[in-house]
């Protein structure tokens, strides 16, 4: 079987909550060689802007003997997984969603016997990754058929539906069929993206009725090996379905069926509201770059794009605050060139107060109250809070009291460096959304594209009411944005069609407004499928219980969960709090890898760790165990309705000889005298002597990350495994000085070692979990769609949808890229970059090495390996130090690190400083989210 689970990573997007611009999916199965893909199908229908698509794959293992056959799938990050199924040899294999904790040991079990499970995993900006397999018999078939759902969001006055086509070959049975029937009727339909172009063009078919449209893609073998972006591998392209429905200024259009209701309001023909903006700009260290440079192009079409009749306020933020002007000011032409002037200057630098930026953000618009117009206020950050207040949830708190409702808080975080759980915590706190901007040459056109959607404000405090509903979704909306939509579904009580009175009121300009029920609420069930409403208005209450959920705590976070867990197990959505099972066919037991060996049963050792022994609750403080014994216990205690109570404390016993484990903290707040004493006690090691026993052992502080220590005594033998803190040394070179500086990292993390945006190259690393080991595994991004993971043992090359893995000595060469696999290193070239990563070797364990061999001629690289030779002076102490660098003054002493730079790695001395120090940056800044 395999289990298809999401991460509940709501506010990274990493489930099912991205912004939808997609209904398709990649349907991709490797080894082309070795099997057909007969017939490709997508079906999409889309009703009342709510799509299900349906994917279907049909694959033939033309070979004599059993091949793995993969089924590799793209589906919209907003979308809900309901159904997944396989039909082999007329057996159909269905998939049921159960809770997490129902499908975990179904999943152990399944890891433990080498099975495979179900991936799914953030794929660019809109898409995520499904991945599964199945063993195929010789000349058999398979037919993999996945059907997703989600409701399509309106953005600058349109809906699109994306489908992204690259099947790994040539298909005969290709199609892609989109129904869209709105009974609103359908104001214009077109079609565009790269498969609707060049030859692909005549495979379009696109038909239009008032309220009903086909769309049809139906490629002949040809047409999919010759169009521009097309080769032997097929189709590689996006089609890309945009429409939009009819719409007046009326109540909107309202379906019921079967007990429930979907409101969808639009208006369009209101006057604009005046609005007050401020926007919070983030010029801390981390945004140097392009990402300033993007950030600063945006914000100059931004300001051009303001009406006169707007106000608008502009600051910057590290540590410190620069205002352009310390209260909001009208949009006037002599203000806007003023402000633009300012933006031309913000240079990165500093750190990065969050906490005291928006609060003075907040400030300016609550000092700037103005009757009949719209406030709003833009963040823009790539980072976490590293100054001021730092504790995230205090800086929620802050915000939420200062903004107290008035106006909605957008947070757009720049990058994947940035916390995205947090302002989207902070965002949905304050009636906005958050947006994540990526890395990309287009980062100023998103920049500037998020600000159109909330551009022209039609209405504020809009109230959504239903006289005779009942378990509505959200009712209650701050502000309605010209080219937007209002959605809002619920129960009608007992069905009762007469008594539902549906209205809305909201403020436009300086006036109270009412939309009430017209010749426009529709209400009719022709061509609604069974059930389709009380599906649309299911989705919409789990979207948000799960964003309802980051925001409680508690009790009431529990009842939320509970509530979002039971509609998600009723409506067969797989979402972050459930899980898909499929069981698939009985001889892949047989045929899977890594299972247990035949004999294996529980062993007789017991393991304690520090949470459940004596003496070792607080191990980071004391290491001394009280006593510790290995019991086989026979009782015969007193028994009551089947259960018993042992009280076990014998006292008169020989006291047992123990062992005492010391725990050093080697971290660079250790540096200075208390470092220098430890390090003598690591050069000369200690003896302990058990005063009964007078037997000694040697501890060392380079233990590896669990030490392990058997006491044996007559009659009773225990074993403990001790969790010891990972600590990796780094060296920073020096210039003019002997002695490099050294500085350690007390913990296993993802670091930046290269990130150079104008190339697009971004190089990142995850530490291993051993004691001055080194990297685990480096993965370097050299498009949207490219990149390698080096491990040890070799690299997998990631092309758009193709993965390969190469070991060996290869070379290996795509595009810009370059790399030579040697026995212990692997040289990388990009351009004018080149990386070379040794593979060391140290107990039995291989771990990574990066160097940066030359570094690029572009001046706007970061990253632990973009570090310059440190310029520093010292003055000594005896074996201390205090050193001096770029004004900044530390102590240090005299120490020994490992240079892992070369070939050979050898010992050499340095001087041991705080991280922070030595890379004249906190530490956090070198930090990543995600590989």
């Amino acid at each position: 079987f395999l289990v298809v689970t999401l991460g509940n990573k709501i506010a990274q997007k990493n489930a099912l909550f991205l912004n939808w611009v997609s209904a398709a999916e990649l349907l991709s199965v490797f080894k082309q060689d070795d099997w057909d893909i007969y017939s490709f199908h997508i079906n999409s229908t889309v009703t009342g802007r709510y799509a299900t698509t349906v994917m279907t794959s049909r694959v033939v293992n033309r070979m004599t003997e059993s091949k793995e056959v993969e089924f590799h799938v793209q589906i919209p990050k907003n979308a809900f997984i309901s159904k997944f199924r396989m039909l082999i040899d007329g057996q159909m294999y269905d998939g049921i969603v159960k809770t997490k904790e129902q499908a975990q040991q179904q999943y152990t079990q399944a890891v433990s016997r080498g099975q495979s499970a179900g991936i799914v995993s953030s794929v660019g900006r809109t898409m995520e990754e499904f991945k599964t397999s199945v063993t195929l018999a010789a000349h058999k078939k398979v037919t993999f058929e996945l059907t997703y759902e989600e409701l399509l969001k309106r953005t600058h006055g349109k809906y699109e539906l994306q489908i992204h086509a690259r099947p790994m070959q040539p298909v005969k049975d290709f199609k892609v069929d989109v129904h869209i029937h709105e009974k609103a009727g359908i104001s214009f339909i077109d079609v565009k993206g790269g498969l609707s172009t060049d030859v692909l063009a005549n495979a379009i078919t696109k038909t239009r009725a008032d309220e009903q449209a086909w769309v049809y893609f139906y490629p002949t073998v040809d047409q999919q090996t010759t169009c521009e972006r097309c080769g032997e591998r097929g189709l590689n392209g996006d089609l890309i379905v945009v429409y939009d429905v009819n719409r007046g200024n009326g109540l909107g259009d309202i379906k019921t069926l079967d007990g429930y209701f979907v409101h969808h309001f639009a208006p369009s023909d209101l006057p604009r509201i005046p609005k007050n903006v401020v926007f919070v700009i983030d010029r801390s260290g981390s945004m140097h770059g392009r990402k300033m440079q993007q950030t600063r192009t945006a914000l100059i079409h931004i300001l051009n794009d303001l009406a006169e009749d707007d106000f608008f306020g502009l600051l910057s933020f590290d540590s410190e605050i620069s205002h352009w002007r310390r209260e909001l000011v009208q949009a006037t032409s002599a203000n806007l060139e003023g402000a633009k002037k300012f933006a031309r200057g913000i240079t990165d630098r500093g750190a990065t107060d969050i906490n005291a930026a928006v609060l003075e953000g907040a400030r300016m618009l609550n000092a700037h109250p103005r009757e009949g117009s719209a406030s709003i206020l833009i963040l823009l950050t790539d980072g976490d809070p590293t100054s001021g207040v730092t504790n995230r949830e205090e800086i929620q708190s802050n915000v939420r009291q200062a903004i107290a409702g008035k106006f909605p808080l957008y947070c757009l975080g720049f990058g994947f460096d940035v916390n995205f759980e947090f302002l989207e915590k902070m965002s949905l706190g304050n009636n906005g959304v958050a947006r994540r901007i990526y890395e990309d040459s287009d980062a100023d056109l998103q920049l500037k594209g998020f600000y159109e959607e909330v551009a022209n404000p039609l209405l504020t405090d809009v109230t959504m009411i239903y006289v005779g509903g009942t378990n509505l979704t959200q009712t209650n909306f701050s502000q309605y944005y010209n080219g937007s939509e209002i959605v809002v579904a619920g129960e009608i009580i007992d069905n009762n069609i007469e008594d539902f009175v549906p209205e809305v009121i909201a403020i436009s300009s300086k006036q109270k407004v009412t939309f009430s029920k017209t010749n426009e609420f529709v209400n009719s069930s022709a061509g609604i499928a069974d059930g389709l409403l009380q599906r649309v208005w299911a989705y919409l209450t789990v979207k948000q219980l799960l964003e309802k959920e980051l925001l409680v705590s508690g009790s009431e976070k529990e009842k939320v969960k509970s509530e979002a867990l039971e509609l998600s197990l009723k409506y067969s959505f797989v979402t972050p709090l459930t899980s898909m099972v499929v069981t698939k066919p009985q001889r892949e037991d047989i045929e899977v890898l890594h299972k247990p060996k035949e004999g294996d049963g529980p062993r007789v050792e017991s393991y304690a760790t520090p949470a459940n022994i004596p003496g070792l609750a607080n191990y980071g403080r004391s290491l001394i165990p009280n006593s510790f014994t290995h019991l086989h216990v026979f009782t015969s205690s007193k028994t009551l309705d089947g259960y018993f109570v042992h009280h076990f404390a014998p006292s008169d016993l020989p006291r047992i000889p123990k062992n005492v484990v010391f725990v050093i903290d080697r971290s660079g707040s250790m540096h200075g005298r208390k470092m220098q004493q430890y390090d003598r006690v690591n050069k000369k090691l200690i003896d302990v002597h058990d005063v009964t026993s007078h037997k000694s052992s040697t501890i060392s502080s380079r233990m590896t990350q669990s030490t392990e220590i058997e006491m044996t005594t007559t009659p009773v033998a225990t074993k403990i495994v001790i969790p010891v803190p990972v600590s990796h040394r780094f060296i920073r070179k020096a210039e003019n000085q002997p002695l490099p500086l050294c500085f350690d990292v007390s913990k296993a993390d993802i670091f930046k070692l290269l990130h150079h945006p104008s190339k697009a190259l971004f190089v990142n690393g995850e530490l291993d979990s051993l004691t001055n080991g080194g990297f685990t595994k480096i993965v370097i991004h050299i498009s949207a769609d490219q990149h390698i993971e080096v491990d040890p043992e070799g690299i997998s090359l990631q092309q758009g949808q193709t993965a390969t893995r190469h070991t060996g000595q290869d070379l290996i060469t795509a595009g810009r890229l370059t790399v030579i696999m040697r026995v212990k290193e692997i040289d990388v070239a990009v351009e004018d970059v080149r990386l070379v990563i040794f593979i060391h070797e140290k107990d039995g364990n291989k771990f990574l090495w990066p160097v940066l061999r030359q570094m690029p001629s572009a001046n706007d690289t970061e990253g632990l390996l973009a570090l310059k030779p440190a310029d520093y002076q010292v003055h000594l102490q005896q074996s201390d130090g205090k050193l001096k660098l770029n004004d900044r003054e530390a102590p240090a002493f005299r120490s020994t690190a490992t240079d892992y730079s070369i070939a050979n790695p050898v010992p050499m001395n340095c001087w041991l400083v705080g991280a922070d120090f030595a890379l004249e940056r906190t530490l956090n800044d070198y930090f990543v989210a995600q590989l």
